[in-house]
């Protein structure tokens, strides 16, 4: 089953990606790298997250070799980093990722959290980037509510296509408020490292939910980030079997009961927290 998330221009895209962090950073494991990745590919994990960061730009090498001869098959979504982000900045970090990448467009183009250049400059930057069709969208990512409400308020700002966030069942903080003010404002969450790197505890209630389900207790996660059907998880996988495990997780759909004993496993927040990273 694909599951699939609105971005506020109506355009679909896939509920479960690929990440690619901590990809790039070994030549004897890139060969496996990229199988993976186009392994996703075959399987409708047609949304690839990397940035600039990433191996300093080797993640997004391992996603141009991925994605060869593929390119329309693929959403694209790479970031700036923050000292990149003005206005000329942007526009030069974007033509290195469009050569690493080997493409001429990038999907969907993020901040990847922020810096010191005014957010005016960077949206600025980002538009002169979707005029001359190097990006096709633009957003953020690490922003917590109140640099959103900032965001809304710049010209332009509320063109931004998603927050891409730090959300698993360990790290609820932005149900508190920045999930709220996000859908108000149609925008889609993207969540990064959304089994925690794989130290979620593999017992408990997500041991107890997998027993139950016959599943694997990440799938359990993944079917959890993605219940409300506006959270797009982007996990890493490196191994063939690891993305075809990941995949699966998209038919996995959590019941009441399931939902209630995560819930006291990992309780939502009751005030204000603030937004973390990783």
């Amino acid at each position: 089953m694909t599951r699939m998330v609105a971005l506020p221009n109506g355009e679909k895209v896939p509920a479960l990606g690929q990440g690619t962090w901590y990809m790039g950073e070994r030549s004897t494991a890139r060969a496996g790298e990229v199988a993976a990745l186009r392994r996703g590919i075959d399987l409708g994990l047609t949304l690839i997250d990397t940035a600039e960061m990433y191996a300093d730009g080797g993640a997004e090498e391992v996603v141009a070799e991925a994605i060869a001869g593929r390119r329309d098959e693929v959403f694209l979504v790479s970031k700036v980093y923050p000292h990149n982000a003005s206005r000329a900045g942007v526009a030069a970090a974007c033509e290195r990722s469009l050569k690493r990448l080997g493409t001429d467009r990038i999907d969907l183009y993020l901040l990847h959290w922020r810096g010191n250049h005014p957010l005016s400059e960077t949206v600025a930057g980002f538009e002169a980037l979707q005029q001359a069709g190097k990006i096709r969208l633009w957003g953020v990512s690490n922003l917590d509510t109140d640099d959103m409400a900032e965001l809304m308020e710049v010209p332009g700002g509320a063109a931004c296509a998603t927050n891409q966030v730090l959300y698993n069942p360990s790290r609820r903080g932005p149900e508190f408020d920045l999930f709220p003010a996000l859908a108000s404002a149609g925008i889609p969450v993207m969540a990064y490292s959304p089994i925690e790197q794989a130290r979620l505890p593999r017992g408990g209630a997500l041991g107890t939910v997998a027993k139950k389900h016959q599943a694997d207790p990440f799938q359990v996660a993944l079917a959890w980030v993605m219940r409300s059907g506006d959270v797009i998880a982007i996990p890493k996988a490196s191994r063939i079997a690891h993305v075809e495990m990941n995949a699966a997780a998209r038919d996995l759909i959590l019941d009441a009961e399931d939902l209630a004993l995560l819930d006291r496993a990992f309780p939502a927040p009751r005030r204000k927290v603030g937004l973390e990273m990783l």
